[in-house]
C-alpha cells in the first residue's frame, strides 16, 4: 500500500515551519517559539545539580568582522579522570583493552540509518543504495574512510540498517558526500529511512514483536524506536488489513511529546497512540476492587495490560559520549547514583504493566552498572520467582555483545563502598542497598516519606521518585551476605551477586566502532502480588450492581524529578489546577439525564437486577464530558455524525467492507475539520478509557483521513481526502478516481495545477473535465496494467482537487519531491530543479 506522510498529531499543538501552533475549538493562532531549545537543554539542568561540575560557561560573542573565527574557541579537551578512574575500578573492559576502549572514544562516532521496510519504495531505496551510493562512494572516498565506506550493519535483519565510515559532521562538511546527504534528509523528511544511533536499534529487536501484539514505549521521545516498533507491525500485517498490534508511546515532558508526535508522524499510522505522563506512574485503566467479599471470588476487573514493554529509562547517558563532546567536561559518578531510584521504579512499574507470559526489554545509553546491573539485580529481587532474566545469547548471533557484570562497586562523593554497611550514617539515605550486588531476599521495610510499605519475598514497591529529596527515603536490609572490609578501597574483593546478570548484554564502543549500550530482557511468569495503589477512589457502577471504585492518581503540582531531566523554562501550562481538577472528578459522576452528542463517546454499561438501594450509589449510564480533562489538552471524540459519514462514503463510494462506523474520531467538539481514523485496537483502548474516565492522557493518535473543505465550487460532500490517509483508504474507493499516464502524472506532480486542456492525453483531460467538482484520485497507471485490478500495494496515488478549469494536487512538498524521485527513477522522467515548482 501507499505510505502516506503527513502529520497525524491530534495535539493541539503541532510543529510547522519552526513554528508552534495551538488549536483550541477550531481557531488557530502562532506563537513564534523555537522547539529545538527545549530539546537541547534536555540533561542541562542534571548536570547543573552536581556541586562539584561548575555550570558550563557561556560562548563568547562571535568577531565583529563577518567570517572572522570566534578567536576565544578552544576544542573540546576529551579528558576526564574520574570518567576513567571509575570505569578502570568497575572494569568495564579488561585491563589490556582499556586504551582500545579509550581509543574509540574519543573518535566521532559513524553515522547510521535504517530503511522503513513497510514503506512503499523501500526497494527502490535499497536499490539506490546498492547500485548507486554504494559504488560511488566507495570510489570517491575510499582512500579518506576505508573500502566498506557505507555497508549494511550485519546484524540487523533484512540488511535494513546501514552503517557509514563517517560522522555526521564530516557528512555534512565533505563536498563528495554533498549527495548522499541530500538524500538521507529528504528520505528521513518523508519517511523513508530513519537516522538512528546502531546500537539505539537494538532493544526493539530482543521484543519478538509478534502481529497482535499491544505495545507500550514507556520513555518514547524522541521517537527513533517508536517509529521502529511501527515498522515491525506494519511489516507483519496482512495485505490489505490494518495490524492488529498497538503502540502506545509514553513521554513525560509536553514538548519532548512533541518531538515524539513530529518523528513518528512519517509512519501515518491508524495503530499509535501517544500518551502525556510519568512512566512510572503510567495508568493501567483499571477498576479498583472494592466490593462486598461475596463477589470476591466471581469479579475480574478489567485493565489495561501490555504484552511487550520497551522501557529505555533516562539515564546518564554516557554511553553517547562519543557524539556529545560535553559530556567529558560534565560527567560524574553521581549523575547515575541520582537516576537508580527513578529507573527501578520505573521498570518495576513496567513489570506490573506487563501481561503474565509478556516480555519487557529494559534499556540505557549508560555504561554504569549501578544504572544498569544494579537495576535490574533490585528487580528481580522485587519480583521474586514472577519475573525472569532471559538468555537471549542465541538470538541476533552476529551482534557482538558481552555479559553483564557480577559485582560492581558504587562512589559516592569520591569513596569507593562495596557495601550498604560501608555507607556512612549520613549518607545512608542517599546511597540505597540497591545499589549494591547484594543478593538478600529477606523482609525489608521501606519508608517512602510517609508511607511504609513492607517487602516480602523480594516484592516491592516503591512510590517516591524525588530525586532532589532523596533523603526522604530510608532503605534497611538485613541478611546481606557480603566479602569485604567496610574501609575498603577499591582494590578489595567485592560483592558478587548470585542472579544470572551475566545474561543481560553490555554494548561497549571498541567491539564493532559503534556507541555504548545495555540490554536486559525480562520474561513474566506469573502475576505480581501485593501491590495496592493508593489514591482518590471515585464510585463507579459494574454489571449486576455491583460497586466497584474507579482509581484515580492524585494530580501533583510539580513533577518530582522534571527539574534533572526534563523541565523546561517555559512550560508549567500542563498541570492541572486543583479546582478544575476536582469540578472535572465530580462531572464522572453519573446523569441519567444526559443526552447523547453527535460528536461524543457515549458507551453504554450494562446493568442487570440492580435493587433499590444500591440504585442511590450512581445511575445506569457514565457521562463523558465534551472538555477532557486534561488541562490543554483536546478531547478524544468518536465522530457519529450519520449524515455527513453517509455523505462521505456516498461521495467517494467506499466499500461497506471498510470498517468507518466506530472508527472516526475527531478533537474539535462542534463542526470538526479534521477527523482521523484509529485501528480496532485503538478503538478498544479509547472505548476503555472513556469507561475508566479518561485516565489516559491521549497526546495523539490515528491518521488524519478527512479534512473539511472551504470550496465554493459546489461540491456536494463538505470533506475532502486526506493525503496521508489515502493509502488505507484506496483499495476501497470506487468513485472520484482517474487514470493517469506517467507523462501526465509526473506533470501534475510537476506543476501542481494544470488547466484541463493541457494534459498530454486528452483522454485524460476530458475525464477529469467531465467529473463533478471537488475531491479526486489520480492513480498512476504503470505500463498494461488494467485499472480494476491496479490498486495494490505497489499502486503510486495523490489526492487532486477538480476545480472549475484545473486539476490541484493536495501533496506537501517533500511527498510531491518523493514521487518526482521515484518518477526518474522508474521512468526516467527528469525530477523538477525548480524550487519555486516544488515548493
Amino acid at each position: 500500500m501507499l505510505a502516506a506522510r503527513s502529520p497525524i498529531s491530534l495535539h493541539h499543538r503541532t510543529i510547522a515551519g519552526g513554528q508552534r501552533r495551538r488549536c483550541v475549538g477550531g481557531s488557530e493562532r502562532k506563537r513564534d517559539r523555537p522547539l529545538g531549545r527545549h530539546f537541547t537543554q534536555a540533561l542541562e539542568s542534571l548536570w547543573r545539580q552536581s556541586p562539584r561540575i561548575p555550570p558550563p560557561p557561556r560562548p563568547a560573542a562571535a568577531a565583529a568582522t563577518r567570517g572572522e573565527a570566534n578567536p576565544s574557541w578552544q576544542p573540546p579537551v576529551l579528558e576526564n579522570a574520574a570518567f576513567e578512574e571509575y570505569y578502570k575500578v568497575q572494569q568495564i573492559v579488561r585491563r589490556e583493552e582499556w586504551d582500545a576502549f579509550m581509543s574509540v572514544l574519543r573518535k566521532p562516532l559513524p553515522a547510521t540509518f535504517r530503511i522503513n521496510a513497510s514503506c512503499q519504495f523501500y526497494k527502490d531505496i535499497c536499490s539506490k543504495l546498492e547500485n548507486d551510493f554504494r559504488r560511488s562512494l566507495e570510489s570517491e572516498v575510499s582512500n579518506e574512510y576505508g573500502e566498506d565506506a557505507i555497508r549494511p550493519l550485519p546484524w540487523y535483519p533484512g540488511n535494513l540498517a546501514w552503517h557509514l565510515n563517517f560522522s555526521r559532521k564530516e557528512l555534512r562538511k565533505n563536498q563528495a558526500l554533498e549527495g548522499f546527504h541530500e538524500f538521507l534528509k529528504h528520505e528521513s523528511e518523508v519517511g523513508n529511512i530513519t537516522r538512528q544511533e546502531a546500537v539505539s536499534m537494538v532493544p526493539p529487536l530482543f521484543l519478538n514483536v509478534q502481529p497482535d501484539h499491544c505495545i507500550l514505549d514507556m520513555c518514547a521521545a524522541p521517537g527513533s524506536k517508536t517509529f521502529q516498533l511501527l515498522e515491525m507491525i506494519h511489516q507483519s500485517k496482512e495485505q490489505g488489513l490494518l495490524p492488529r498490534a498497538l503502540v502506545i508511546a509514553n513521554d513525560l515532558n509536553v514538548q519532548r511529546c512533541d518531538l515524539l508526535i513530529h518523528n513518528t508522524k512519517r509512519m501515518c499510522t491508524a495503530n499509535l497512540i501517544v500518551t502525556n505522563h510519568e512512566a512510572e506512574k503510567f495508568p493501567d485503566c483499571s477498576f479498583e476492587k472494592d466490593y462486598s467479599e461475596a463477589y470476591m471470588d466471581s469479579y475480574m476487573p478489567q485493565r489495561l495490560e501490555f504484552d511487550r514493554i520497551l522501557c529505555d529509562v533516562p539515564c546518564s547517558g554516557d554511553g553517547t559520549i562519543r557524539k556529545g563532546h560535553d559530556m567529558w567536561r560534565k560527567w560524574n559518578s553521581g549523575m547515575g547514583n541520582q537516576l537508580h531510584l527513578l529507573q527501578v521504579n520505573i521498570a518495576m512499574h513496567g513489570i506490573e504493566l506487563l501481561k503474565v507470559g509478556g516480555r519487557m526489554v529494559y534499556s540505557t545509553c549508560s555504561m554504569n552498572p549501578v544504572e544498569n546491573e544494579a537495576v535490574v539485580a533490585e528487580l528481580l529481587r522485587r519480583s521474586g520467582n514472577s519475573v525472569e532474566l532471559l538468555d537471549v545469547s542465541g538470538e541476533l548471533p552476529e551482534l557482538v555483545r558481552r555479559p553483564g557484570l557480577s559485582s560492581w562497586k558504587v562512589q559516592d562523593r569520591g569513596s569507593w563502598l562495596q557495601t550498604h554497611d560501608d555507607v556512612p550514617k549520613d549518607r545512608k539515605n542517599v546511597v540505597l542497598p540497591s545499589m549494591f550486588p547484594s543478593n538478600s531476599t529477606e523482609q525489608r521495610r521501606t519508608v517512602c516519606g510517609d508511607v511504609e510499605v513492607n517487602i516480602d519475598n523480594g516484592i516491592s514497591f516503591s512510590r517516591n521518585h524525588n530525586i532532589e529529596e532523596t533523603s526522604k527515603v530510608n532503605h534497611d536490609m538485613d541478611g546481606v551476605s557480603v566479602n569485604s572490609n567496610k574501609n575498603s578501597d577499591h582494590g578489595s574483593d567485592i560483592v558478587n551477586s548470585k542472579f544470572p546478570l551475566h545474561r543481560c548484554m553490555r554494548i561497549v564502543p571498541h567491539d564493532q566502532n559503534s556507541g555504548a549500550f545495555f540490554i536486559a530482557v525480562l520474561h513474566k511468569s506469573s502475576p505480581l502480588y501485593g501491590y495496592q495503589r493508593h489514591g482518590t477512589k471515585i464510585q463507579h457502577m459494574l454489571a449486576k450492581g455491583r460497586i466497584v471504585h474507579l482509581q484515580k492518581e492524585p494530580e501533583q503540582e510539580t513533577r518530582p524529578y522534571e527539574t534533572i531531566l526534563t523541565r523546561q523554562q517555559n512550560n508549567d501550562s500542563e498541570e492541572v489546577d486543583d479546582a478544575e481538577l476536582l469540578s472535572r472528578r465530580q462531572n464522572l459522576s453519573t446523569d441519567n439525564q444526559t443526552t447523547k452528542g453527535k460528536n461524543s463517546i457515549e458507551p453504554e454499561m450494562v446493568f442487570d437486577d440492580v435493587e433499590s438501594g444500591q440504585a442511590e450509589v450512581g445511575e445506569r449510564r457514565t457521562k463523558l464530558q465534551k472538555q477532557s480533562r486534561w488541562k490543554g489538552i483536546d478531547p478524544v471524540l468518536f465522530f457519529k455524525d450519520e449524515v455527513v459519514i453517509k455523505s462521505i462514503i456516498s461521495f467517494f463510494g467506499i466499500n461497506e467492507s471498510f470498517p468507518l462506523q466506530g472508527h472516526l474520531v475527531t478533537r474539535s467538539t462542534d463542526n470538526a475539520r479534521r477527523i482521523y481514523y484509529i485501528s480496532k485496537s485503538v478503538k478498544e483502548i479509547l472505548e476503555l478509557n472513556a469507561e475508566v474516565g479518561e485516565q489516559l492522557k491521549i497526546a495523539s493518535l490515528g491518521v488524519k483521513m478527512f479534512e473539511r473543505h472551504r470550496s465554493k465550487d459546489g461540491c456536494s460532500c463538505a470533506y475532502r481526502l486526506s493525503y496521508e490517509g489515502l493509502s488505507l483508504l484506496l483499495p476501497y474507493i470506487n468513485k472520484r478516481i482517474l487514470y493517469a499516464s506517467p507523462l501526465d502524472f509526473h506533470r501534475l506532480l510537476q506543476y501542481r495545477t494544470i488547466n484541463f486542456a493541457r494534459f498530454s492525453d486528452a483522454r485524460f483531460g476530458e475525464e477529469a473535465a467531465s467529473l463533478m467538482p471537488g475531491c479526486c484520485v489520480v492513480v498512476l497507471l504503470e505500463g498494461h496494467k488494467h485499472v480494476h485490478s491496479i490498486k495494490d500495494s505497489s499502486t503510486i496515488a495523490i489526492v487532486c482537487w477538480r476545480g472549475k478549469g484545473t486539476m490541484n494536487v493536495m501533496v506537501s512538498p517533500p511527498d510531491r519531491k518523493d514521487l518526482l524521485e521515484r518518477m526518474a527513477y522508474r521512468f526516467g522522467l527528469k525530477a523538477c530543479t525548480d524550487d519555486d515548482k516544488i515548493n
